[in-house]
């Protein structure tokens, strides 16, 4: 299950990471927690009743918001999703499918299903950063990730840029890697150097596709931008590889041979081959994470009964 704050999505998902089926609906994020929940539990039924032949052993979730695994309970959100802060989702939705359940924040889901399934499947220790819309990350370690004190590890478009200057950030603070290195904060850049309006980054990927001289400098400066970071935390974290996902990292290889060259610049000598790899599950990535959360947990042993659409309603 992968909660986010336009479109809720499920997918039933073997061991293997093999998509069996899957489903979607908008999410009802102006109608509060309980209709989210709802629309959710919706889902696990259609798909539970379509899956002929297939037992269904457990439900990992993956969530808009800062999420306590622990407690099973979202932390804080954003008003895209009115009443989320303090939703016990996992007790909630185990009630509402009669599943054993867990959840992780979604950026989170995407670092584990990488992890798990994707391009970094083999490696002990995985850095993944998504370049989008915003910019998160997290850190997945044997197969985990580690979510932090608070439950806000993976912040890594909140860390301070050097190109960022004092750009204001979705944050509130300013300097923010976020405020330039994502779609929205690039596409602002060609605007204020070009002093044309275009639509939004895609536009100006096709600018510079096209030898814009300003776009091409604003998709090498999000690359750079990016990769002066992820260098300082290759220093930090050393893990055994880096990936690399996002609809920003769709740019083309100027932006990736920005990226790989101020990663170059930035790492310490002995950490210089730290293989940077681009993400392969790409929108998957949530689904496949949460689902292997689901099969890291106890209580698979024996499946579970999903309860009668009264009980769901």
């Amino acid at each position: 299950m992968d909660i986010g704050g336009t479109k809720t999505a499920a997918a039933l998902v073997d061991r293997s990471g093999e998509i069996l089926a899957r489903a979607a609906a908008p999410t009802p994020g102006r109608e509060g927690a309980a209709a989210i929940l709802a629309t959710a539990a919706g889902l696990v039924r259609d798909l539970s009743a379509d899956a002929q032949g297939v037992t269904v052993r457990a439900l990992g979730i993956g969530s808009a918001g800062v999420i306590d695994p622990l407690a099973g309970r979202v932390v804080g959100s954003t008003d895209v999703l009115a009443g989320w802060t303090g939703t016990p989702i996992v007790d909630r939705l185990a009630t509402l499918t009669g599943l054993p359940a867990s959840v992780i924040n979604d950026v989170h889901a995407h670092a584990l299903g990488e992890a798990a399934y994707g391009a970094a499947q083999g490696f002990s220790t995985v850095l993944v950063v998504g370049v989008g819309t915003g910019v998160g990350g997290a850190f997945v370690e044997d197969g985990r990730v580690r979510p932090g004190a608070h439950s806000a590890a993976g912040h890594v478009g909140h860390l301070s840029s050097v190109y960022a200057g004092s750009l204001p950030c979705s944050c509130g603070r300013v300097g923010h890697l976020e405020a330039i290195a994502s779609g929205p904060g690039l596409h602002a850049e060609y605007q204020r150097r070009s002093g044309e309006h275009v639509a939004d980054f895609r536009a100006v990927v096709a600018l510079a596709a096209g030898g814009d001289a300003h776009a091409l400098d604003v998709v090498e400066l999000g690359g750079a931008a990016v990769g002066t970071v992820v260098g300082g935390l290759v220093n930090v974290l050393d893990p055994h590889a880096v990936v690399i996902g996002g609809g920003v990292a769709g740019a083309g290889d100027r932006w990736w041979d920005a990226l790989r060259r101020a990663v170059r610049r930035d790492v310490m000598p002995s950490l210089a081959d730290t293989p940077i790899l681009i993400s392969t599950l790409g929108g998957d990535a949530p689904l496949l994470g949460a689902a292997a959360l689901a099969w890291q947990g106890d209580g698979l042993t024996s499946p579970a009964t999903i309860p009668d659409p009264e009980v769901i309603s």
